[in-house]
């Protein structure tokens, strides 16, 4: 028997709450240093209704990765719809800075992939996720070097550079917690110009 929309919507809530209690734990206390008890203490619920959603701690971190993703590719539609993918892109530059500046997104990312390091199976999500977003960036350099009349093809360097400038500032964020994001924008803007064009 298929679930209800309320039923639905109170699964959806339920997981939502674990993986947030999860990310929390995660990082506070590390991959290895969140227990099972820890995230259901934290999220207000028994472990066996934790273990009714997610089969293990992997399994959580698998779906944080692709909550993770959604997260990014919600970002990038919100290039889609522009005229002018190029202008875009510079006018919201904001987006992608403050998105991997959030103290929370780098230290969760960070210990996502430090985990990565260690566990194939974790490895295997994140690479499979980067793929996805890697693609939906080229994509997003295409149009954007259309619409400067320019030729669609977009070098795989330029698009590895653009990932790097954005992906960097998590780690900055965290060596670096009064980064002072407003001073990067304009030189992150003169940067992505000089790779498009």
């Amino acid at each position: 028997m298929p679930e209800t929309e309320p039923d639905q919507t109170r699964t959806q809530t339920r997981r939502q709450q674990i993986l947030d209690a999860a990310a929390a734990g995660f990082v506070r206390h590390g991959f290895h240093g969140t227990s099972i008890a820890t995230i259901s203490k934290m999220a207000g619920m028994s472990p066996g209704h934790i273990y009714h959603f997610f089969a293990n701690k992997e399994a959580i971190i698998a779906a944080l990765v692709e909550r993770k993703l959604e997260e990014s590719l919600a970002l990038m539609r919100h290039f889609d719809d522009a005229e002018d993918a190029f202008q875009s892109m510079l006018d919201r530059v904001d987006l992608g800075v403050n998105q991997k500046t959030d103290p929370d997104h780098a230290a969760l990312e960070i210990e996502i992939l430090a985990e990565a390091t260690r566990n194939p199976q974790v490895a295997a999500m994140v690479q499979a996720a980067d793929v996805a977003m890697h693609e939906q960036v080229r994509k997003l350099l295409q149009r954007a070097r259309l619409a400067c009349g320019l030729s669609g093809e977009v070098d795989p360097a330029v698009t590895e550079i653009t990932r790097a400038l954005f992906d960097g500032l998590t780690a900055r964020a965290i060596t670096n917690p009064g980064l002072d994001k407003e001073a990067l924008l304009p030189l992150l803007r003169v940067t992505l110009r000089a790779l498009i064009t």
